[in-house]
């Protein structure tokens, strides 16, 4: 069964290199390659339009010999990779022809990529970034079930930090208690993202004025961090009575990731605080009544813009001002900034097994972060809400 799992997902990326005419991709992203081959092991992913692919190994091959679910080969001296390509492959290469190879343009360092370049000097390359991601769009039962698991999880952990919250802890101790519960039932401790230069552990996490503080990381809240080496997610700031605090927070299940967000204050909010939170859920509310195959991404993000703007929030919707993204939603899966996007361009429509995390935040420089974050999987003739955790503002009571 685990091999058919991946013979179908390799007959999804051929029927996509067929569609354009090309006659392979060459995987070396570790996440790809665990996608379409059930192993991690360092080397090179061969699948050709026709034929039966091939997992080139540096190491470990004994590991990888367990886990593959093609041949393995070792990857040995790139000098002779050719050779043994053509002599694998000779259709590829009959008549003198040059095969069309794709590969991951998008997370593959240019120096590899020379080196290869060099290698396989009869390839002509081309950008498959797009197109594998694409294929990773759309979910199977498998997957799917890896991330309901990890919901799961981040439920558990989310009740067990919440369970000992009180003022005066750091928001750094707060999410240690969230990674401590997550670790326990089964986190592996990763939270992978495909952005270059993007990093994410367990989540953002962070209290008053240190949620709304800006950052590099591509999202509405950054965090104070440890400092500048670890500029995003929780600080050493004490949590204050009345601030929100936000949890935004995920767990790695089997590979699969989870993506939620809380809105948590000890005692209450402030009235503009609280109003902004309400308009958060009515976006989701919103965007629900419209999660179904066909719904174009754009359309999702549009609409929400549009509500932020009527409830006089606009400047504030996803970030503040000059540091405010321009997404709704992402999907998930084996990371956390999957296809498709809820954003001005995206016009992909919905189709079932689409995972989508959805997050309409509102930033306030110096006071926080309020908002809501679900991830739901696209079905048949509407949506499943994946996340688990109880929604609306937690309210903690002010104990002194």
């Amino acid at each position: 069964m685990l091999v058919e799992r991946y013979r179908i997902r390799q007959q999804k990326l051929r029927s996509k290199l067929a569609e354009l005419g090309w006659d392979g991709f060459w995987v070396t992203q570790n996440v790809d390659m665990y996608y379409l081959n059930g192993s991690m092991q360092t080397g090179y992913l061969f699948i050709p339009a026709r034929g039966e692919p091939i997992f080139y190994v540096r190491r470990s091959v004994l590991r990888a010999e367990e886990e593959s679910s093609c041949s393995v080969e070792e990857l040995g001296s790139l000098r002779t990779l050719e050779e043994r390509l053509i002599a694998r492959y000779p259709e590829l290469y009959a008549n003198g022809r040059r095969p069309v190879i794709a590969t991951e343009f998008d997370v593959l360092p240019v120096q590899w990529f020379r080196r290869l370049e060099a290698a396989l000097s009869r390839f002509v390359w081309e950008d498959g970034s797009k197109l594998i991601r694409e294929v990773r769009m759309i979910k199977d039962a498998d997957e799917l079930d890896s991330i309901r698991k990890a919901a799961q999880v981040t439920d558990a952990a989310l009740e067990h930090a919440l369970a000992q919250l009180k003022l005066g802890m750091t928001d750094l101790e707060l999410v240690r208690l969230v990674e401590m519960e997550s670790r326990r039932q089964g986190h592996s401790g990763q939270m992978r993202m495909r952005g270059y230069n993007q990093e994410i552990i367990t989540g953002m996490v962070g209290s008053g004025s240190a949620a709304a503080i800006p950052t590099y990381f591509d999202g509405p809240a950054g965090g104070q961090g440890l400092g500048a080496a670890t500029p995003q997610g929780a600080g050493q700031k004490r949590i204050q009575p009345n601030e929100p605090i936000l949890v935004d927070i995920g767990c790695c299940i089997e590979g699969y990731l989870i993506d939620q967000t809380r809105t948590v204050v000890i005692g209450e909010l402030a009235p503009h605080l609280e109003q902004a939170y309400r308009v958060a859920e009515e976006i989701l509310r919103e965007t629900e009544a419209r999660l179904k195959p066909g719904t174009i991404c754009e359309d999702l993000y549009l609409l929400a813009l549009e509500m932020a703007e009527r409830a006089g929030l606009r400047q504030h919707f996803m970030g503040f001002d000059r540091d405010q993204v321009s997404f709704l939603g992402h999907g998930v899966g084996l990371e956390i900034d999957e296809l498709p996007i809820l954003a001005r361009g995206f016009r992909y429509p919905l189709e079932e097994g689409m995972v989508i995390a959805i997050e309409p935040k509102f930033t306030f420089p110096g006071q926080g972060v309020v908002g809501i974050e679900n991830t739901y999987a696209i079905t048949s003739d509407g949506f499943e809400k994946l996340t688990r955790s109880r929604e609306g503002v937690i309210r903690l009571p002010c104990l002194h």
